[in-house]
C-alpha cells in the first residue's frame, strides 16, 4: 500500500506537504483523539461514531506507515492494541489545538 508520504514531493508548499499526510476527512479526528491520551481501537470508534470501523482501520494503518500515530499489540487474550501519537504526531499538537480553538470561537459557540 503506498502512503500519502510519496505525495509530498510533488509540490514544496508545506501546506500540501502536510495535507498529504494529514488531509481527508478523517486523520485530522483521529489525531486530535489521540493527542492526549493512547486509545485501543474501541475507544476510537466509540469518540468517532460516524466512521466506519473498515474506514478507522484503513485510516490508522495509513497514519502509522506515515509514522504518525504507533501501534502498540500486546501478546494477550484477548488480543490488546493501543494507539497512540508518535514524536511527529504529537508535534503537531498546536496545529490540532488552534483547529480546535478556531472550531470553538467561529463555529460550536457561535450557534
Amino acid at each position: 500500500m503506498v502512503t500519502n508520504t510519496s505525495k509530498i514531493n510533488e509540490n514544496n508548499c508545506p501546506v500540501s506537504a502536510m495535507l498529504a499526510l494529514i488531509g481527508g476527512k478523517w486523520k485530522p479526528v483521529i489525531l486530535y483523539c489521540l493527542r492526549n491520551d493512547t486509545r485501543r481501537f474501541g475507544e476510537l470508534a466509540a469518540r468517532i461514531p460516524t466512521i466506519s470501523r473498515k474506514v478507522l482501520t484503513e485510516q490508522l494503518k495509513e497514519l502509522e506507515q506515515d509514522q504518525l500515530i504507533i501501534r502498540q499489540q500486546y501478546n494477550e487474550i484477548p488480543p490488546r492494541v493501543e494507539y497512540s501519537l508518535s514524536d511527529l504526531g504529537k508535534s503537531m499538537a498546536p496545529v490540532l489545538n488552534a483547529m480546535e480553538q478556531w472550531g470553538l470561537e467561529n463555529i460550536l459557540l457561535k450557534k
